[in-house]
């Protein structure tokens, strides 16, 4: 009995240790950017309006965190009409065959600098999935009457063409390279 007792106390024990914390994006609270070079000279911002995250973390930190974003590419935003509707035809974007632009990481590191890691993970557009390396920025977390909530910084640098979007080849007036910085506010759930 008193064996029986101790193997039950152990089992509970481990379950909790296992327990794992879900955190959602507070969209009110966080933007999806990217900018891109016009002409060589200057550069275009834009940022996306409508999506959701989730993290899972195993306790309180980002030590084997696990990200999930879904990104609806219609919500692409750069304040210019005409070239929102543009970015949004098959010319880019293809969003009526397209419609979302997925996020699903599969590791992160710490780099050894204070609130400093590097997010890896899986980036998918127009059904072409490549990975990708974000440096994250752990902000902190506090808690107040809406509960606990965490703040992350995320940036990389992608190649439209890795994901087929490739109007002008030469990328003589629309650069290749496009940079993305992502401000999250995470709730705890």
């Amino acid at each position: 009995m008193k064996k029986t007792l101790l193997v039950l106390v152990a089992i509970l024990l481990s379950v909790g240790t296992y327990a794992q914390t879900q955190w959602k994006v507070d969209p009110n609270h966080s933007s999806l950017n990217f900018n891109i070079s016009h002409s060589g000279i200057s550069f275009v911002n834009g940022k996306f309006l409508d999506y959701q995250g989730t993290m899972t973390t195993k306790d309180d930190t980002l030590n084997d965190a696990s990200f999930n974003f879904t990104i609806q590419a219609e919500s692409i935003d750069t304040s210019v009409e005409n070239r929102d509707n543009h970015l949004r035809s098959a010319d880019f974007f293809d969003v009526e065959t397209y419609p979302t632009i997925t996020f699903k990481s599969n590791k992160i590191l710490a780099t050894g600098k204070s609130d400093q890691y590097l997010l890896y993970g899986d980036l998918t557009i127009k059904d072409v999935t490549k990975p990708v390396i974000f440096d994250l920025t752990y902000g902190g977390a506090v808690t107040g009457e809406n509960g606990v909530k965490m703040g992350l910084k995320a940036k990389t640098t992608i190649d439209r063409f890795d994901f087929n979007i490739d109007y002008d080849p030469t990328a003589a007036g629309i650069g290749k390279d496009v940079n993305i910085v992502v401000h999250l506010q995470l709730a705890k759930q």
